[in-house]
Protein backbone atom coordinates (compact mmCIF):
# COMPACT_ATOMS: atom_id res chain seq x y z
CA UNK A 1 0.00 0.00 0.00
CA UNK A 2 1.50 3.28 -1.11
CA UNK A 3 -0.83 5.55 0.83
CA UNK A 4 -3.97 5.56 2.90
CA UNK A 5 -6.40 8.47 2.70
CA UNK A 6 -8.77 9.27 5.56
CA UNK A 7 -11.63 11.31 4.10
CA UNK A 8 -14.22 13.41 5.91
CA UNK A 9 -17.54 14.16 4.24
CA UNK A 10 -18.60 17.79 4.26
CA UNK A 11 -22.23 17.21 5.19
CA UNK A 12 -24.17 20.40 5.81
CA UNK A 13 -27.22 18.42 6.96
CA UNK A 14 -25.43 17.26 10.11
CA UNK A 15 -24.53 19.48 13.03
CA UNK A 16 -21.23 18.00 14.23
CA UNK A 17 -19.54 19.03 17.46
CA UNK A 18 -16.38 19.95 15.52
CA UNK A 19 -16.05 21.65 12.15
CA UNK A 20 -14.54 19.77 9.22
CA UNK A 21 -11.36 21.82 9.62
CA UNK A 22 -11.13 20.92 13.32
CA UNK A 23 -11.68 17.23 12.54
CA UNK A 24 -8.97 17.36 9.87
CA UNK A 25 -6.60 18.92 12.39
CA UNK A 26 -7.37 16.24 15.01
CA UNK A 27 -6.96 13.42 12.49
CA UNK A 28 -3.64 14.84 11.31
CA UNK A 29 -2.41 14.86 14.92
CA UNK A 30 -3.45 11.24 15.40
CA UNK A 31 -1.93 9.92 12.15
CA UNK A 32 1.28 11.98 12.31
CA UNK A 33 3.39 8.85 13.07
CA UNK A 34 2.25 7.30 9.77
CA UNK A 35 3.85 9.16 6.84
CA UNK A 36 1.78 7.33 4.22
CA UNK A 37 -1.55 8.49 5.70
CA UNK A 38 -3.23 11.56 4.24
CA UNK A 39 -6.27 13.38 5.61
CA UNK A 40 -8.75 15.23 3.42
CA UNK A 41 -12.34 16.31 3.06
CA UNK A 42 -14.84 16.10 0.24
CA UNK A 43 -18.35 17.05 -0.75
CA UNK A 44 -20.46 14.91 -3.03
CA UNK A 45 -19.82 11.27 -3.72
CA UNK A 46 -17.05 9.37 -1.94
CA UNK A 47 -16.40 7.26 -5.02
CA UNK A 48 -15.78 10.43 -7.08
CA UNK A 49 -13.39 11.73 -4.43
CA UNK A 50 -11.58 8.39 -4.44
CA UNK A 51 -11.23 8.53 -8.24
CA UNK A 52 -9.94 12.12 -8.12
CA UNK A 53 -7.30 11.04 -5.58
CA UNK A 54 -6.29 8.01 -7.65
CA UNK A 55 -7.56 5.52 -5.06
CA UNK A 56 -8.63 2.05 -6.15
CA UNK A 57 -10.02 0.81 -2.82
CA UNK A 58 -12.51 2.24 -0.34
CA UNK A 59 -12.25 0.76 3.15
CA UNK A 60 -15.38 1.06 5.29
CA UNK A 61 -15.80 0.10 8.94
CA UNK A 62 -18.73 -1.98 10.12
CA UNK A 63 -19.84 -2.23 13.74
CA UNK A 64 -23.05 -4.26 13.49
CA UNK A 65 -25.19 -6.09 10.95
CA UNK A 66 -27.33 -2.95 10.57
CA UNK A 67 -24.22 -1.12 9.32
CA UNK A 68 -23.58 -3.92 6.83
CA UNK A 69 -26.95 -3.56 5.13
CA UNK A 70 -26.43 0.17 4.54
CA UNK A 71 -22.77 -0.21 3.59
CA UNK A 72 -23.56 -3.01 1.12
CA UNK A 73 -26.06 -0.75 -0.67
CA UNK A 74 -23.44 2.01 -0.83
CA UNK A 75 -20.74 -0.36 -2.06
CA UNK A 76 -22.96 -1.72 -4.83
CA UNK A 77 -23.92 1.77 -5.96
CA UNK A 78 -20.27 2.83 -5.89
CA UNK A 79 -19.39 -0.22 -7.98
CA UNK A 80 -22.04 0.77 -10.50
CA UNK A 81 -20.72 4.36 -10.64
CA UNK A 82 -17.02 3.45 -10.64
CA UNK A 83 -16.44 -0.27 -11.31
CA UNK A 84 -12.66 0.22 -11.16
CA UNK A 85 -12.85 1.09 -7.43
CA UNK A 86 -13.39 -1.77 -4.98
CA UNK A 87 -14.95 -1.52 -1.53
CA UNK A 88 -13.76 -3.63 1.40
CA UNK A 89 -15.30 -3.86 4.84
CA UNK A 90 -13.39 -3.92 8.11
CA UNK A 91 -15.27 -5.37 11.07
CA UNK A 92 -14.87 -3.63 14.41
CA UNK A 93 -13.64 -5.66 17.34
CA UNK A 94 -16.50 -6.72 19.58
CA UNK A 95 -14.96 -4.52 22.28
CA UNK A 96 -15.74 -1.46 20.11
CA UNK A 97 -18.78 -2.60 18.15
CA UNK A 98 -21.20 -0.57 20.28
CA UNK A 99 -19.33 2.73 19.94
CA UNK A 100 -20.67 5.55 17.80
CA UNK A 101 -19.71 9.21 17.58
CA UNK A 102 -23.13 10.13 18.94
CA UNK A 103 -22.71 7.90 21.98
CA UNK A 104 -19.18 9.15 22.71
CA UNK A 105 -20.35 12.78 22.46
CA UNK A 106 -23.29 12.08 24.77
CA UNK A 107 -21.14 10.38 27.41
CA UNK A 108 -18.55 13.17 27.24
CA UNK A 109 -21.20 15.90 27.47
CA UNK A 110 -22.56 14.27 30.64
CA UNK A 111 -19.09 14.14 32.21
CA UNK A 112 -18.47 10.45 31.57
CA UNK A 113 -15.11 8.84 30.94
CA UNK A 114 -14.37 8.35 27.23
CA UNK A 115 -10.67 7.51 27.62
CA UNK A 116 -9.82 4.46 25.55
CA UNK A 117 -12.66 5.25 23.15
CA UNK A 118 -10.90 8.14 21.40
CA UNK A 119 -7.22 9.14 21.19
CA UNK A 120 -6.03 11.28 24.16
CA UNK A 121 -5.66 14.44 22.04
CA UNK A 122 -9.25 14.06 20.80
CA UNK A 123 -10.47 13.35 24.33
CA UNK A 124 -8.96 16.64 25.55
CA UNK A 125 -10.65 18.60 22.76
CA UNK A 126 -13.91 16.79 23.32
CA UNK A 127 -13.91 17.62 27.04
CA UNK A 128 -13.04 21.24 26.26
CA UNK A 129 -15.83 21.58 23.71
CA UNK A 130 -18.37 19.96 26.02
CA UNK A 131 -17.38 22.34 28.82
CA UNK A 132 -17.75 25.32 26.44
CA UNK A 133 -21.23 24.19 25.43
CA UNK A 134 -22.22 23.58 29.03
CA UNK A 135 -21.22 27.10 30.07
Amino acid sequence: MDRFIVAILRNEAKKPLFSVEERIEMLKEVVRPYPNVEVGAFGGLLVDYAAERGANLILRGIRAISDYEYELQMALMNRRLRPEIETAFLMASEAYSFISAHLVKEVASLGGNVSGLVPPSVEARLKGRCQQRGA
